[in-house]
């Protein structure tokens, strides 16, 4: 198998061409020569259960991958317990949508780390993700629920983080935001092995099968000492991550991971430079 790519959402493309409802992202999606799409449900869900599953449908017919991104204002380590309760009712709704949309993965953020410690924060996000899982197995619902790195330094999700939050469940998966990370740690990643480090913790510290199979965002990212601040295109190459490293020790690693580009209004295009780069290797 290769690696499968695809757009978060619907780029500026995909609206020049004439599409207006999701309903046709997964024929677009195929008219670009890609094969996976992440449904953007960052503002909340917006979709009816009867457009989802037939967006779902849809994909399937036309073997695309889909995956769900839950709502931005899921909050796991709000020091508020009625707000990480609430976040557990928002990751309900999240599943259903994710069951109706046919999606394999739906990635949350693992929370703030703003106003208080990281272990303090680290404790809250465990216990509502265990609530959560609880959750999940009582309604019968089999998606995974991907644990996303994020890219501002208040924020939870280092690759470490989400490491030690998967080990609470089987049910839970790293998703790795490569852009996320190199703004975080500031322009870390460069090389081949920059990036086959993180497949190799997670293939230690979770599973080979997770390592291979890994479902990941990118895209290059402006950072500041803070961390990230805002998603670019390709065209701006003054900050990376650089795609070509990654998708070399893709290739020498021999693994099948779905990369889904996150690029600001570009990220089909994008998507389909990242497939193009690696068919030629």
């Amino acid at each position: 198998m290769i690696p499968l790519f695809g757009p978060g959402g619907n780029s500026e493309a995909f609206k020049r061409a004439g599409y207006r409802s999701s309903l046709d992202a997964p024929r677009f999606v195929r008219e670009c020569g890609l094969d996976a799409y992440e449904y953007e449900a960052g503002q909340g869900i917006a979709g009816s259960p009867e457009m989802l599953a037939a967006l779902g449908q849809n994909a399937a017919l036309l073997g695309v991958k889909v995956s769900f991104h839950t709502p931005y204002f899921i909050s796991l380590s709000s020091v508020e317990p009625e707000k990480r309760v609430k976040s557990v009712g928002y990751l309900y709704e999240s599943a259903v949508a994710s069951s109706l949309l046919g999606a394999e993965t739906m990635v949350v953020h693992t929370g703030s780390a703003a106003k208080i410690s990281r272990a303090t924060a680290m404790e809250y996000a465990a216990e509502t993700l265990l609530m959560a899982d609880q959750m999940l197995c009582e309604n019968g619902f089999a998606v995974k629920l991907g644990l996303e790195t994020m890219g501002k330094q208040n924020q939870l999700g280092t690759l470490e983080e989400v490491l030690t939050l998967c080990k609470l469940s089987p049910r839970f998966y790293p998703v790795v935001d490569f852009g996320h990370i190199n703004a975080r740690e500031q322009g870390i990643l460069k090389t081949e092995d920059d990036f086959k480090y993180i497949f190799d913790r997670i293939a230690k510290d979770h599973s080979p099968e997770a390592a291979e199979t890994l479902h990941c965002h990118f895209s290059r990212i402006e950072y500041t000492e803070k961390g990230e601040k805002r998603h670019l295109t390709f065209e701006d190459e003054t900050y990376g991550p650089d795609h070509r490293p990654l998708l070399r020790a893709i290739k020498e690693l021999g693994i099948s991971p779905t990369l889904i580009s996150e690029s600001a209004g570009t990220q089909s295009e994008d998507a389909l430079t990242m497939k193009e780069y690696y068919l030629s290797l």
